[in-house]
């Protein structure tokens, strides 16, 4: 039957990174992702460092011409207030984002409040909780109960391969939902680790799959249908969730990292000036000579750190941002190739 071929809803895992378990991906995952933004920046300086020392030591560069040397300071010294410049341009742009006259925001907090209003509707709570992690959590509560509902309407349905389709979708969303219960710490208030946690759940291929078993159905109670719509609401709840910590996270993360330049970035000129004068005196070098690789190296490293910073930043809000850029269920990648827990089209098409 076309209800029956329309919608893969085998045990594979729904969630986006599940199967990513080797040391290698994890740890391309927490340099992405997951670690902290300074422990990355100063990991890249730290291998900075090492590669220039190593550059020295297998005689492929030396730290004696003069003339080469205040030449690259002075190169370093203008990216540093070009970057900083940038920067700066940077917060300007997102503190014109958090002024808006009174109607305006009157608007955003009724927004936010609808939004509050619905986690109590759709959840067991009296008063939606202002951590983001709980928020996630309830969401993912509600998102449980409401396929138990749709399971215990389908019981006893008169097609029996519809039955199992849909008793083996709601299996899997339970397993992929109460994975995020697994994985969220609920004491947390950052909305990058409820984000974090958030990101990896397959909402779109929830809501495609139940709007498929829905509207391919041979037939449904009016019980069926209602818990269909609770549950593909409660989806569409999460996504809502999941976009909101998203723009709230990026607010507060560019916002860090404009801040952290700024503080970076002045020693980041002060190691290039100083480059430049450990060179300017006419009868060479002002230090020892064998001391001068390492200290030049580090001064070059902290110019560098900057760079680093902005890299380690860009890594995570780029890699959020790819992986959320889509409204609705929608795929983007490998669009000819048939994967596990894909919608497919129904046979009867």
């Amino acid at each position: 039957m076309g209800s029956v071929g329309s919608t893969d809803t085998g045990d594979t895992s729904g969630t986006k990174r599940r199967e990513q378990t080797g040391s290698l991906s994890r740890f391309v995952e927490w340099v992405k992702i997951d670690g902290d933004r300074l422990v990355v920046t100063f990991g890249i300086a730290a291998i900075i460092f090492a590669f220039v020392l190593a550059l020295y030591f297998l005689d492929v560069i030396a730290f004696e011409n003069q003339n080469s040397i205040t030449r690259m300071a002075s190169g370093m010294i203008a990216g540093s207030f070009s970057l900083v410049t940038l920067v700066v341009s940077v917060n300007q742009l997102i503190l014109s984002q958090e002024f808006s006259p009174a109607g305006k925001h009157r608007d955003q907090y009724a927004g936010v409040m609808d939004f509050r209003r619905d986690i109590e509707e759709r959840s067991s709570v009296s008063t939606a909780p202002i951590e983001p992690a709980r928020i996630v959590a309830v969401i993912a509560d509600a998102i449980v109960r409401r396929g138990d509902e749709l399971a215990d309407a389908v019981e006893g349905h008169r097609d029996e391969e519809f039955e199992r389709e849909v008793l083996r979708y709601t299996d899997r969303l339970r397993s992929d939902t109460e994975w995020i219960n697994e994985q969220i710490d609920r004491s947390s208030v950052e909305a990058f680790d409820a984000l974090s946690v958030a990101v990896e759940y397959d909402d779109g291929w929830q809501i495609s799959a139940a709007r498929s078993l829905r509207n391919d159905a041979p037939a449904l109670t009016d019980e069926t249908s209602a818990a269909f719509e609770d549950l593909i609401g409660t989806l569409r709840l999460f996504s809502t969730t999941q976009e909101h910590f998203k723009t709230v996270y990026l607010q507060r993360e560019l916002t860090r990292f404009s801040q952290l330049t700024i503080y970076c970035g002045i020693p980041a000129v002060l190691a290039a000036a100083l480059i430049a004068l450990l060179y300017g005196d006419a009868g060479g070098a002002a230090i020892n000579v064998q001391l001068l690789p390492y200290v030049t190296s580090f001064l070059a490293t902290v110019v560098f750190v900057p760079l680093a910073l902005l890299a380690s930043y860009i890594l995570r809000t780029a890699t959020v941002t790819r992986r959320t850029a889509t409204t609705g269920p929608m795929l983007l990648e490998e669009p000819t190739k048939e994967r596990p827990g894909d919608v497919r089209e129904s046979e009867a098409d």
